[in-house]
């Protein structure tokens, strides 16, 4: 069994219908901050198959414990986290204690439990305001951060560093640890009845095309023009949540596998080329015939200029690619949003 925090999200339900799809049980713990229930049931209906669902907080200490001792857990996919850029600026013990406290929680759990394969999902933010030469991004780049959220998963990461190191001294049975560095996940499920659901104000840039697109916001504001950029604006590496989902899956495969994953391994989740917001804007009105108002306004604290993957480790030891299109992306993200006006709130 998997065990997956924060299973009901947006990256975490899609992740779901991978691994049921590939044969795995799957438990989700989930404290529904910022999530629905209602996506997990309409992941069993994808499926026709059953995910195990528990509401609680990864932090919760006694709740975790007793997880592991009542169900047969392999392997733990970690996605439970805050994860607005402009959130964390403005309340960065918030994210600290949310994104850290909850890993440390989850590590000793499973270290007291023996269960030591993890998949933990990071971000390419950990790679700080990366210089134009440093482009595609490899695993080795210089990391850094530019804001409380990134810095929270940059933290995380070196504490799970430590772990393997710490197997060594101790003659203990290994960790093995896949970092998923993600770029920028968009687009839904094909069926149109899962997709990204955020509450409140979104924090990545489809949520808020789509709404615009079908009303619920007068315009998309751009934050900033003056980029050194093709067209002004940031430019990201957009990934497919499909295909990010399924790299989860194959990092579950590559740690549960005789070969295994050694120690703490970084792996980038990318398309490996960048697109820039007004590019973005454009693919979406001309897939979806929509147009979308939009208008320039201030740059927000912590964004970066661009940045985009080289996903070559990945390729060659996980054997994952990407495998849809920036059309698939914008057309599966309308197909959600035109279907389900308000998100999963009907």
């Amino acid at each position: 069994m998997i065990l997956v925090t924060g299973g009901a999200g947006y990256i975490g339900s899609h992740t779901c219908i991978e691994l049921l799809q590939n044969d795995f049980n799957v438990l989700v713990i989930d404290n529904l901050m910022n999530s629905s229930f209602e996506a997990l049931k309409r992941v069993e209906k994808i499926t026709g198959k059953s995910v195990g669902f528990i509401e609680g907080d990864v932090r919760d200490n006694a709740l975790m414990k007793q997880i592991f001792s009542n169900y047969q857990i392999e392997a733990v996919i970690h996605f439970a986290g805050l994860k607005a850029v402009g959130e964390s600026c403005a309340l960065p013990l918030k994210y600290y204690d949310n994104n850290i406290n909850s890993t440390l929680v989850l590590c000793q759990t499973m270290e007291e439990a023996g269960v030591k394969k993890l998949v933990f999902s990071s971000s390419a933010t950990v790679y700080g305001d990366p210089s134009p030469e440093t482009l595609p991004l490899t695993e080795q780049a210089a990391l850094s951060a530019t804001n409380p959220y990134g810095r929270s998963k940059l933290i995380i990461e070196e504490m799970l560093r430590d772990l393997p190191a710490a197997d060594k001294l101790n003659n203990a049975n290994p960790w093995g640890i896949a970092i998923l560095r993600y770029f920028n996940p968009v687009g839904n499920h094909k069926s149109g009845t899962l997709g990204e659901d955020p509450s409140g104000i979104p924090n990545n840039l489809m949520p808020f095309i789509t709404q615009t697109a079908i009303g619920r916001r007068k315009e998309l504001s751009v934050f900033g023009d003056n980029y050194d950029t093709i067209d002004g604006t940031g430019v990201r590496d957009y990934i497919h949540v499909v295909d990010l989902a399924k790299g989860h899956v194959k990092a579950v495969e590559k740690l549960l596998s005789n070969e295994g994953i050694n120690g703490a391994q970084a792996y980038n989740l990318g398309t490996g080329s960048g697109v820039s917001v007004l590019q973005m804007v454009k693919a979406f009105s001309e897939e979806n015939k929509v147009t979308i108002a939009y208008k320039i306004v201030d740059r927000r604290p912590g964004d970066v200029t661009a940045y985009y993957a080289n996903a070559d480790k990945a390729q060659k030891e996980l054997n994952w690619t990407t495998e849809l299109t920036l059309n698939d992306m914008v057309k599966d993200s309308w197909n959600w949003q035109s279907k389900n006006p308000n998100g999963y709130q009907q």
